[in-house]
């Protein structure tokens, strides 16, 4: 019997979704040219790989053409599988060992809350390409591990806005984080995309790491701890996103299986 591979779309209660990731639980070791390879045919943002150790699992992230350190949709997307597969009792914390640490997902009713490092972000003199990139002015832009974090004026601009994706790649920085606040009528405290063409990813649905990047920066400016985000791709996703100051942001959503499949080639 081959490996089971399934398709679930994290962020949101609604089939066909918020952010689709693969999830693979491996009963045995495979290297990383396979699952590279696995992911590229599954050709979605990320495919995630487990495999059950002492304390947890083993999990690992692949995009169709690189390997990344973080990624918290696929995060959800495996604790949901791991529940919803009964590889883990209800009641059982989900432990995973990654390359950014050890990260944490547990069930609170029908949301999975995440357990993730927070991404501070500096105040930069903007590329003077950035905007006409963006084809959208800029309001203020700031700088993380993760790329660019830019805020616009307004929720209609995030919205409408139209990359240039080919000349983003000549960006000193290809990967994009947009915020801004939502109108005030809004049930969502804040709005934002994420465009990552440097690692094949024109524009991420929805993306756990991205708001690890917005927790501080919204909690500096509303003087908050807790927010109601939206990711407003043409899937669209929700997060709930807590951070408290320190080192350490939850982000909770929803998830829902569409697919499950065996790979009979490893």
């Amino acid at each position: 019997m081959g490996h089971i591979i399934t398709q679930v779309d994290a962020f949101t209660n609604t089939p066909f979704a918020g952010n689709p990731a693969g999830v693979c639980v491996l009963s045995t070791a495979q290297d990383e040219t396979w699952m590279q390879n696995v992911a590229q045919e599954m050709n979605l943002s990320e495919t995630a790989f487990l495999i059950r150790r002492d304390d947890g699992f083993n999990l690992r992230w692949f995009t169709p053409t690189v390997e990344v350190p973080l990624c918290g949709h696929a995060t959800l997307a495996s604790a949901h599988v791991l529940w919803s597969e009964g590889h883990l009792s209800p009641d059982e914390t989900a432990r995973f060992h990654t390359k950014s640490g050890v990260l944490i997902a547990k069930q609170q009713g029908e949301w999975i809350e995440l357990d993730f490092p927070v991404n501070h972000s500096q105040a930069i003199t903007a590329p003077s390409e950035l905007s006409e990139v963006l084809g959208v002015p800029c309001k203020s832009v700031f700088q993380n591990s993760l790329g660019y974090l830019v805020e616009l004026e307004s929720e209609d601009l995030v919205r409408q806005m139209q990359l240039n994706f080919q000349q983003m790649k000549t960006l000193p920085v290809t990967d994009v984080i947009v915020t801004s606040l939502t109108r005030p009528d809004s049930q969502y405290d804040f709005i934002s995309r994420f465009f990552a063409p440097g690692v094949g990813i024109n524009e991420d649905p929805v993306t756990g790491a991205a708001h690890c990047c917005l927790a501080p920066f919204w909690r500096d400016r509303l003087g908050k701890d807790k927010f109601l985000a939206y990711q407003a791709s043409s899937r669209g996703g929700v997060v709930k996103v807590s951070y408290t100051g320190g080192d350490r942001v939850y982000l909770a959503g929803q998830a829902v299986t569409v697919l499950r499949g065996e790979l009979i080639h490893f």
